[in-house]
């Protein structure tokens, strides 16, 4: 089975790939309209985390989202805050899914998450709280790590009343991994181990990250076919969610790979 899409929708001035192209709301709206024909989830992000982004006020946030959220009715939204003020007011608004970079770590927030139905995308990130930085840990070190946050984050979720089954974990990609050019590509390796460890549903994002530009040598605007194939490998991996910037690409990329074996003909 094919993984659920996350389509990215960046409302905001400077993120590393598309900044300040959908900070108008008629713009925005548009995009999230049409990345909604290809992907299952629009992932909606009103403050940039690269480690060179600047700070943006709750305020700020919940009043670049509001128009969007409010002209994409049914359309599922997910709501991509580390600020708890705008991931309650985005419970507010009944959105389907809450994603946090920093993986909901502060506990006096935990009887409102548990009181809702949002299911919760929990990241690990090297540094802990706050935008991606450039810290470089070597790639060894990393599925320990990324291991022992989950067990510590789940169990006190759950102890808060947080169901389980609302849990999605997401290893952190890109400098949330740090510096190292490698971490990136260990950590994939191993999404199959992380799923059988804690049987929970595991989110990828690897779209136009700089590791794949490194990699290749591409800017953003030419890094499509190795974002696919990182993708690709990713749900080879068992990867339930990919969070991505081009949804019809990918979509389409499956539909091919499921025709050819499954022996389908679609004429």
């Amino acid at each position: 089975m094919a993984p659920k899409l996350l389509g990215i929708l960046n409302i905001t001035e400077d993120s590393f790939s598309d900044g300040n192209k959908y900070l108008d709301p008629d713009t925005a709206i548009a995009h999230g309209r049409t990345l909604a024909e290809h992907a299952e989830i629009i992932d909606l992000g009103a403050a940039s985390s690269n480690p060179d982004a600047k700070p943006v006020a709750p305020a700020v946030e919940i009043a670049r989202l509001a128009p969007v959220i409010g002209a994409l009715k049914g359309v599922t939204i997910s709501v991509d805050s580390f600020a708890p003020e705008v991931q309650r007011w985005a419970m507010a608004q009944r959105v389907a899914y809450l994603n946090d970079i920093q993986g909901f770590p502060f506990p006096e927030l935990y009887p409102e998450l548990a009181a809702g139905e949002t299911k919760l995308i929990v990241m690990h990130s090297i540094q802990g709280f706050g935008p991606a930085t450039r810290e470089r840990v070597e790639p060894d070190e990393l599925y320990p790590r990324i291991a022992g946050f989950f067990e510590q984050r789940i169990a006190a979720l759950t102890k808060a009343g947080v169901a389980r089954e609302r849990i999605i974990l997401d290893p952190g990609m890109g400098l949330f991994l740090g510096s190292h050019r490698d971490a990136s590509f260990a950590v994939l390796r191993r999404i199959a181990e992380l799923k059988r460890r804690f049987d929970l549903p595991v989110l990828v994002s690897v779209s136009r990250k700089s590791f794949l530009r490194r990699l290749v040598g591409r800017e953003v605007a030419e890094i499509a076919p190795a974002t696919l194939a990182a993708e690709l490998y990713a749900a080879r991996q068992g990867a339930d969610y990919i969070r991505t910037h081009d949804p019809r690409a990918l979509k389409d990329l499956f539909l091919v790979l499921e025709t050819l074996e499954t022996g389908g003909n679609r004429a």
